[in-house]
């Protein structure tokens, strides 16, 4: 009876014996909660969150039911942005530190500090061959001992690494090496031309992590061809990473090509998001059925610069008689600015005056505003519309859930599009200083 009453208080400590992951972050101040994530290619599993105390410490226990793979750590929101990986083998306790400039090291696990020094050791190589290149030495001697050093540092990783998840990952990064010397025009074409000869896109634990995102944003973004031409280099740099990845799944496809299509998005770089979305993106939309998607991609394109103002109805004062017309037939200024703007909103309460002041100062007839107010209800606009006479008027009836302001795909106010005499889009101006700045007006 006393072995039954023993085994039974015993075997809970066997079943749910722990692993634990804690670290510190500093500064401390910096940072309030951390999240764990279990990750596989598609779907990221919330694990568990811990409070990170004042000292900037943390600590989650992880119960057998943690299985070994792939976690993400996140530290701060939006969590796209504030995160990293760490492998979790299922056999041993992990401990790191975290500062926001020099990033994560591991200070306990051996599959996190393999991988970690491996990173470290191969940059390092990669440091001494850009060195040696941009000096223009003669020194060939110098050139093989560091190819050397870099193949004899590949090798022993890979040793080391033996029966470890951290091995695909050394393996996947395994760069170029020459097997005689080459000139810095030929290793650099070598270098582009070899660079995905080892990445498996197709290999779940590297779909499970940021590697093979950055793997493809530092292709498109650092292998340059032609510096003269920045759009057609990057598309070029797309084309081939496409062609690399063409065996994937279509839903990491999704994943590999949205993120770059965000990053060209966020620079501005319109031809070549769009050039992702119309060549790649949209018809692997269509095929996971992702009509969210497809919906951005196309509206991001219809509100690209050069592409015709999607239309809608105002009125305007004709011969005295107030008169309903379309957008797209207006025809009283050289430019047209669209401030989606609302009386509930202190900036735009702050932004449209002055927007006011600056258009009274051009010559009449350079420029109109066309000034649509996104409301749940007409009376507080109606009467701030009165104080800006010079303003065509168009009430946004439903707000955020209002059809001209969806075609233009506002999510904030105020918002600014800038019109040429035809209606086409020539800039969307992120605030009243880019604007003035557009006209020649900077400060």
């Amino acid at each position: 009876m006393k072995r039954l009453l023993f085994l039974s208080l015993l075997l809970p400590s066997i079943l749910f014996a722990q692993h634990t992951i804690k670290g510190v972050f500093s500064p401390p101040d910096d940072y309030n909660v951390a999240l764990l994530y279990k990750v596989t290619p598609t779907v990221s599993k919330y694990i568990a969150n811990t409070v990170i105390k004042e000292d900037g410490s943390f600590e989650i226990k992880l119960d057998t039911t943690a299985t070994k793979g792939m976690y993400r750590l996140v530290y701060a929101i939006p969590q796209e942005d504030y995160n990293f990986d760490i492998i979790y083998n299922g056999k041993e306790d992990i401990e790191l530190t975290f500062n926001s400039e020099t990033g994560v090291k591991f200070t306990k696990s051996v599959e996190n500090k393999l991988l970690s020094s491996y990173t470290n050791s191969m940059s390092m190589v990669t440091q001494s061959i850009g060195n040696y290149f941009r000096k223009q030495s003669k020194d060939t001697t110098a050139l093989k001992a560091i190819f050397k050093t870099q193949k004899e540092t590949q090798l022993s990783f890979e040793k080391a690494a033996k029966e470890t998840i951290a091995l695909q990952f050394i393996k996947a990064n395994k760069p170029y090496i020459p097997s005689k010397i080459e000139d810095v025009n030929v290793y650099s074409h070598n270098l582009k031309k070899h660079y995905f000869d080892y990445v498996d896109f197709k290999n779940k634990t590297l779909q499970s992590s940021s590697f093979l995102q950055e793997k493809v944003l530092n292709y498109v973004f650092g292998m340059v061809s032609n510096p003269e031409d920045e759009i057609a280099n990057y598309k070029k740099n797309i084309d081939v990473v496409c062609s690399k990845m063409k065996e994937a799944p279509k839903e990491i496809k999704r994943i590999l090509l949205v993120d770059t299509w965000q990053q060209m998005a966020d620079l501005g770089l319109e031809p070549v998001a769009n050039h992702i979305a119309e060549t790649y993106l949209m018809d692997i939309a269509v095929a996971l059925n992702d009509q969210e998607l497809l919906h951005t991609l196309m509206l991001y394109k219809d509100l690209s610069l050069g592409n015709q103002a999607p239309d809608f109805d105002l009125e305007i004062k004709e011969k005295g008689k107030l008169i309903t017309k379309k957008l797209s037939k207006l025809d009283v200024a050289e430019n047209y600015i669209i401030v989606f703007w609302s009386s509930t909103c202190s900036h735009c309460l702050d932004e449209v005056p002055q927007l006011q002041t600056y258009i009274q100062s051009k010559e009449k007839g350079l420029i109109k505003v066309v000034a649509v107010g996104l409301e749940d209800e007409p009376y507080r606009w109606k009467d701030l519309t009165y104080s800006f006479p010079e303003f065509i008027h168009v009430y946004g009836e439903g707000k955020w859930d209002n059809e001209i302001g969806d075609a233009y795909g506002v999510t904030s106010t105020p918002t600014y599009f800038i019109l040429d005499k035809d209606k086409k889009i020539i800039e969307k101006p992120e605030d009243f200083e880019t604007l003035k700045a557009f006209f020649g007006d900077e400060e």
